[in-house]
This record gives structure tokens, C-alpha cells and sequence, in this order.
């Protein structure tokens, strides 16, 4: 880690040295302190990300400073599952609203005593085909609820109904009839993707990563096969998180075969691009952004079908440049397009207002606009402590440090309480 931040520094003082700049003009430029600068350039102080896309975008590296500041050990993947043969879920709830879910080996269960042999298999299916038909357009209907509810209370309220209902689809599936038991099984693995969404906005990275193994099996059982693709995207979302941006590329990549839904691949094309800022490729994130809008462009929604991906962002690939522009250390075109596209979010998907909302008010703080960005931050505060969401969380703590270079702001000094606060009950 010693050399990389060497190498890292003398690079930042050749190419600054070779743009003109002196350490001031370089620490007015990217908003941090001439002091901080010179550590960094020194190799005695180790650069954090958004220092690094800054310096990148600024002296026009083209994302070869960010390569040189890569290079620390990706993260740990998550364990291998046991495969849902012969799996039983367990589930407890407690009085006091806490809840745990662990699958285990049917074998395990019976060796322990815990259900008997009736509980085990199942019990009797519903009483006629008719009754299935309805069971699930109800199912059907109550994941678009779910959903809706999703956007406005925290994971941990959703989670044990959800895991409920997926169970119940899985040992309907197992019980009734060839058509009705691919529906079942195609409909259970969109509540098991929803439900590894909501376990990653609680922070459980491999439980997350879990629960779309299980979406993805529950499809292929439904021979809807499609969904494994998207296994891909979902698990591209984890490693974003985590920073690794060679891994999102690749796990976005393989989600794009061309015998795919174009909903999928473009959503999978959006998620190349973040990759590709994260890495500081201007060029080639734009390039996958431009697919991701032709894609998703030839989408034609089946009404039976749930959406997959987002449904609260009417141009997801305007909000994802966004983001994308943020990566790339352009903080201040990134804070305008998302801006545009907050805006046209409905009140009611307050989730996904908060998601890009922090994101926005992170791009106005790194593009030197402190004021504004506390008057948002202020505004998203009670809302993101509702949803509270793990990757809100993360962005938030980035701000923190931005506005903590700040410590003369008043805008900073009246914010800070009360954003310390809401990182103390986010934060998992």
C-alpha cells in the first residue's frame, strides 16, 4: 500500500507539473487543501477515491490515475450456498419486531428434531386448479404492492412477508400441475430478486448475493432463463459498492448476449458504464450509456410480467449519467443531470428520491457548493432514516467527509448534528 500511494503521488505532481499547475491551482480546482495535496503527492497520505477521479478528470488522465490507485486486494467473495434441493427455511420472529432467516439441509432439520416429516415435505396443495389460477393473480398483484411499499418503509418491514410469500410459491410449485407450476416458479424467483435488493439495502452483501442464486434457480426450474442474466446484474451492484470495478465490468458484460431481452441487456449496459467510471474510462462509459439508451428504447412491457429493475426513474439512462459523471470526477455536470431528472421522480417512490437525492447533494459538496449541497442533504435526512438503506448510508458518510473539510461553514456547522445522528441509525 506504501508504494502504491508513492507511485500514485509521483504521477499526480509529473502530470500536474506537466498542465502548469501549482499544488494551489490544483487544490482550487478539485475543492481539497494545498497541505493534503502535498501529502498525497508525497506518498504519505493515501489518497481516497473521490480525491483520485477528481485529480483524473482534472488534469485529463483518462482514468490511468485511478488505475494506479487500484490495486488493493478484491473483496471477498461471497461462500457457495447449498443448492435448494432438499432445503429447508427457517424463520423466526421475535415480539420485539427482530427476524432471522437462515436455509439449512433438510437432513440437518431432521437431525435435529426441529419439524417433523410432514412439515418437511409440505403440506396439502391448494383445492382445485382454479384455486391455484387465483392464488396466483393475488401473489401477482401483491408484488406490484410490495414493491410500492418498498419505496416508502424500511427493508427489515417488507423482508419476513416477502420471504413468506416466495416460500409459499416454491411449495406450490412443487404440488400443482405443469403450467401452473412454471408460473409459480417464474413468479417466486422476482420475489427472491426483490427480496436480495432489500437484503443488500440492509447491508448483507452475501446474503444478498444468496437470495439472487435462489431467484435465479426458481426461474430456470419455471424455464424462464432470462433471469440468470439478470442474477449477473444484481451481483454487478454488489461489486459497484464494493469499488471493483474490473468485476462489475465483466459480470455486466456477460449480461449482454444478444439472445437476451433488451431490458436486460440494457440495464446490463448501464451497469457496464458505472463500471467504466469507477475505472475512469470516459470514452468507454459513454459508449455503453449510448447502448443502454438504444436498449432499453426497444423495451415493450407485458403487463402479466413484473418489471425488472426500476420502475421510478422515467429515464433511468439520463439519471445513470449522473451518477456515471460523478465517478469520472465531474461533480458539477454530474449534480445538473441528475437535478433534471430528480425533478420528474413521483413523490411517491420516496426511496429512489432519497437514493439520487444524497447522490446529488455528494456531487454539489465535491463541486464546492457546501451550501447547497446541506440545504438538500437537510431536506433527505428524515426520509433516508425511513427508508434506511445501506447504500443511502454509504453516500452519506462520503459527504460527511466532504463537509468535514469544512468546518468553518455555518451551513455545515448547523447540519452536522442532525447528520450525525441519521448516520448513527442508518449506518448497519
Amino acid at each position: 500500500m506504501v508504494q502504491q500511494s508513492v507511485r500514485f503521488g509521483g504521477e499526480l505532481r509529473r502530470r500536474r507539473l506537466a498542465a502548469g499547475l501549482t499544488l494551489t491551482d490544483l487544490a482550487r480546482l478539485v475543492h481539497y487543501s494545498k497541505a493534503q495535496l502535498s501529502k498525497v503527492e508525497r506518498g504519505v497520505k493515501t489518497p481516497s477515491r473521490e480525491l483520485v477521479r477528481l485529480c483524473d478528470a482534472t488534469l485529463g488522465a483518462g482514468g490511468r490515475l485511478a488505475a494506479l490507485a487500484r490495486g488493493r486486494p478484491p473483496g471477498e467473495g461471497p461462500a457457495e450456498a447449498e443448492t435448494g434441493d432438499g432445503e429447508v427455511w427457517l424463520m423466526q420472529l421475535s415480539p420485539d419486531g427482530q427476524n432471522l432467516f437462515q436455509s439449512v439441509s433438510r437432513r440437518q432439520v431432521m437431525a435435529a428434531g426441529a419439524i417433523s416429516l410432514a412439515g418437511a415435505g409440505g403440506g396439502p396443495g391448494l383445492s382445485s386448479d382454479a384455486g391455484d389460477g387465483r392464488f396466483l393473480e393475488i401473489s401477482r398483484s401483491l408484488f406490484d404492492q410490495y414493491r410500492q411499499l418498498g419505496q416508502a418503509v424500511g427493508p427489515a418491514l417488507l423482508l419476513p412477508a416477502l420471504i413468506t410469500q416466495t416460500h409459499t410459491l416454491r411449495e406450490l410449485s412443487a404440488q400443482a400441475g405443469s403450467r401452473t407450476r412454471r408460473a409459480a416458479l417464474r413468479l417466486g424467483s422476482r420475489y427472491a430478486e426483490y427480496v436480495g435488493w432489500l437484503v443488500q439495502e440492509t447491508g448483507d452483501e452475501r446474503a444478498a448475493l444468496w437470495w439472487t442464486r435462489r431467484a435465479v434457480e426458481l426461474a430456470a426450474a419455471g424455464d424462464d432463463h432470462d433471469l440468470a442474466a439478470y442474477g449477473l446484474v444484481r451481483h454487478a451492484l454488489v461489486t459497484l459498492y464494493r469499488e471493483e470495478a474490473d468485476q462489475t465490468i465483466e459480470l455486466a458484460r456477460r449480461a449482454q448476449s444478444g439472445k437476451l431481452p433488451p431490458r436486460i441487456r440494457g440495464l446490463a449496459a448501464q451497469r457496464q458504464a458505472q463500471g467504466h467510471a469507477l475505472a475512469g474510462d470516459y470514452g468507454a462509459c459513454m459508449r455503453s450509456l449510448d447502448r443502454a439508451r438504444t436498449l432499453l428504447g426497444l423495451h415493450v412491457q407485458d403487463p402479466d410480467t413484473p418489471v425488472i429493475g426500476t420502475m421510478n426513474l422515467p429515464d433511468p439512462v439520463a439519471m445513470i449519467t449522473g451518477w456515471c459523471l460523478y465517478d469520472l470526477g465531474r461533480p458539477k455536470e454530474a449534480a445538473e443531470a441528475m437535478d433534471r431528472q430528480l425533478a420528474l421522480i413521483p413523490p411517491r417512490a420516496l426511496r429512489t428520491r432519497v437514493r439520487y437525492g444524497v447522490r446529488s447533494a455528494l456531487a454539489h459538496a465535491a463541486a464546492g457548493e457546501i451550501d447547497h449541497a446541506c440545504r438538500l442533504t437537510g431536506r433527505l435526512l428524515d426520509a433516508a432514516v425511513t427508508v434506511s438503506s445501506a447504500t443511502i448510508a454509504a453516500d452519506l458518510r462520503g459527504l460527511a467527509r466532504i463537509l468535514a473539510r469544512h468546518p468553518r461553514s455555518p451551513s455545515v456547522r448547523d447540519l452536522a448534528p442532525e447528520l450525525g445522528t441519521a448516520l448513527q441509525i442508518v449506518t448497519p
